[in-house]
């Protein structure tokens, strides 16, 4: 970070912030004034040195059209010295929408899904070329995904002894479901109420936070991410139908093949078997898939 005359400056302050898989987010303050300082350390060191870049290049093209902040200084990873990358951003108002959620009422729940939906169906319009990860600033989607059935021969060894076996038949299905969707958009690979930020006085969408998992992917793997949140119908119901007013031809088993998509992102919940609460969350939601039942402490 610089100061207004160009010689290095530093925040005087440093917050750890909530939300992210990485722990590695802080709120820095230096004068007044605040930013969101984003280091990719050792929990980031898998997705390379570029993954700066990648961040900052997402923020940039969904600038505009959904809330995010403006990237205000980006530095790539030099592991040959040791140095972490790192992401400078403005700060965004509101809460984590997690908190928010259990003190609102139907209509508020009602208004905020409107604006969720929304928020899906923007980043299921935004098509892209091919299905992958992203590998530079480029946003060339050049490392393809995994199928489903890769990703739960992977993920076996961490899951309860006889959950993969129950999975199979899980799997197959959904990957039938959405063989003939070829449409690729752009997608968060987070769509969550720990990732979205709301003001609670006017019950406005303030941010999308945390695009570490931004891929280019199927067009329901966001919907279903974000429908696997929102256990409220109040809310559901606003978003799908938020989301089918943006999205043109949404076909009438939308939310099975949200379901469907959202999968992936499950089994490598599930297989990471790091005993999180989101860890055994997505345990839970694949025995429920697969009509098995956990036995004592999840196996």
């Amino acid at each position: 970070m610089q100061d207004d005359d160009g010689s290095p400056g530093f925040p005087t302050s440093l917050t750890p912030l909530p939300g992210g898989a990485s722990g590695e987010t802080f709120l820095a303050g230096s004068g007044g004034e605040h930013t969101v300082l984003r280091l990719y350390g050792a929990r980031s060191a898998a997705r390379g040195p570029l993954a700066p870049e990648i961040d900052a290049a997402v923020l940039e093209l969904v600038r505009g059209v959904l809330p995010v902040p403006t990237v205000l200084e980006v530095r790539r990873g030099d592991p040959a010295h040791d140095l972490p990358g790192l992401l400078v951003t403005s700060h965004l108002p509101g809460e984590q929408l997690s908190e928010v959620v259990p003190d609102l009422d139907g209509a508020a729940l009602r208004r905020v899904g409107e604006q969720l939906g929304v928020i899906a169906g923007r980043l299921g319009l935004a098509v892209q070329p091919r299905a992958g990860r992203f590998t530079d600033r480029r946003l060339a989607a050049e490392e393809p995904l995994p199928g489903l059935d890769r990703l739960l021969e992977a993920a076996a060894p961490a899951l309860p002894d006889g959950l993969a076996e129950a999975l199979a038949p899980v799997v197959d299905d959904a990957e039938d479901l959405l063989a003939g969707e070829t449409r690729r958009v752009l997608v968060h690979g987070d769509l969550n109420p720990h990732n979205v930020l709301l003001e609670r006085s006017t019950l406005e969408v303030t941010g999308l936070v945390d695009w570490e998992f931004a891929h280019a992917g199927g067009p329901w793997e966001d919907l279903g991410n974000l429908l696997r949140h929102a256990t409220e119908p109040v809310l559901r119901e606003a978003v799908l139908a938020a989301y089918a007013s943006i999205v043109p031809g949404v076909p009438d088993d939308v939310v099975a093949r949200a379901e469907a998509a959202d999968l992936a992102a499950l089994i490598d919940l599930a297989g990471r078997a790091d005993g999180t609460g989101a860890c055994l969350r997505a345990t839970a939601l694949l025995a429920r898939a697969a009509g098995w039942t956990l036995g004592p402490g999840g196996a």
